[in-house]
């Protein structure tokens, strides 16, 4: 029997922030329906919590109905394998906590907030794989040239999306990263600016070590959109 058709959001009515940085970066990579339905319940369950610290555990999610019917036939094993591959993309954190002599495993988003609030409670646990770091334990990667773009600039548009696939293709990551930061540094927040920093570096060379920080008496905050390319650049 079909069902009945939504009929629209009211007026009125709560709402679970979910990160941009979670659409651009990592949803064209989750191509498995029960891992996206299995990140959007623990969004959806931590925001509400109070404390410095936002975990759902494990229990609370294997007894969620409402979750559990939208994973469907073998839902159980299919909460394990997309908690496991959540876990292994970097997108939430597993621990496992010691409560009354019992051992609970429960999940965080990976945030920078929720990441210093572990650090800093000092919980008596061991991440999931069984060590024991004094802290949690997080890979620390280069920020990939869509974080950087939406991080410094705004939301990434599909023409945008377009050119920084060809610029991380075409130069080095530390000269993204670099580029980005002395764009920031003189004000001049636009992809066009930042293409052009890297431009002229790929054309005129760029001395190793040298960052937007340096010389700065020697900068000319406009030197960028000047030539025959400075019409393109906007400020």
């Amino acid at each position: 029997m079909p069902e009945e058709p939504f009929t629209g959001f009211p007026d009125r009515m709560s709402f679970t922030p979910i990160p941009n940085l979670f659409f651009s970066r990592l949803l064209p990579e989750i191509h498995d329906q029960a891992e996206l339905k299995v990140i959007l319940h623990v969004f959806f369950r931590q925001y509400p919590r109070r404390g410095p610290l936002k975990y759902v555990s494990y229990r609370e999610l294997a007894a969620d109905a409402l979750l559990l019917d939208g994973l469907g036939d073998d839902c159980q094993n299919k909460l394990d394998r997309a908690l496991r591959a959540a876990a292994h993309r970097g997108l939430i954190i597993s621990w496992m906590l010691s409560h009354d002599g019992r051992q609970e495993e429960v999940f965080f988003v990976n945030s920078a907030a929720n990441r210093r609030a572990a650090a800093q409670l000092g919980w008596d646990a061991e991440v999931a794989n069984g060590r024991n770091p004094p802290e949690p334990h997080i890979r620390q990667e280069r920020p990939n040239i869509f974080a950087l773009y939406e991080q410094n600039i705004g939301l990434l548009t599909p023409m945008i999306a377009d050119e920084l696939k060809d610029a991380e293709q075409n130069y080095p990551a530390a000269w993204i990263e670099e580029a980005f930061k002395e764009a920031v540094a003189l004000n001049k927040r636009s992809w066009r600016y930042v293409a052009r920093i890297l431009d002229k570096w790929a054309k005129e060379g760029k001395r190793s070590g040298e960052s937007g920080k340096h010389s700065q008496q020697k900068k000319d905050p406009d030197r960028y959109i000047k030539g025959k390319y400075g019409h393109i650049v906007r400020r």
